[in-house]
């Protein structure tokens, strides 16, 4: 199963800009694009900075593919 996630869309949504939030989260924004491209899974460390950026858990970010309940 593939980690997944809706932070591209939880982003544009909310109208942060990639760049700005890859400073905030101290990664290059060609990190963010990976991330959000589904080519790099964040470390559990950044993955909750990421949590917290949002003022999301987790849970409501990233999913396993197939596991998602909407």
């Amino acid at each position: 199963m593939a980690v997944r996630n809706i932070i591209k869309e939880i982003r544009l949504e909310r109208g942060i800009k990639q760049l700005a939030m890859a400073a905030a989260l101290q990664v290059t924004r060609q990190t963010m694009s990976a991330i959000e491209n589904g080519k790099y899974n964040p470390s559990l460390e950044l993955a909750l900075k990421i949590s917290n950026f949002l003022n999301l858990s987790v849970e409501e970010i990233f999913f396993l593919e197939g596991d998602m309940n909407d």
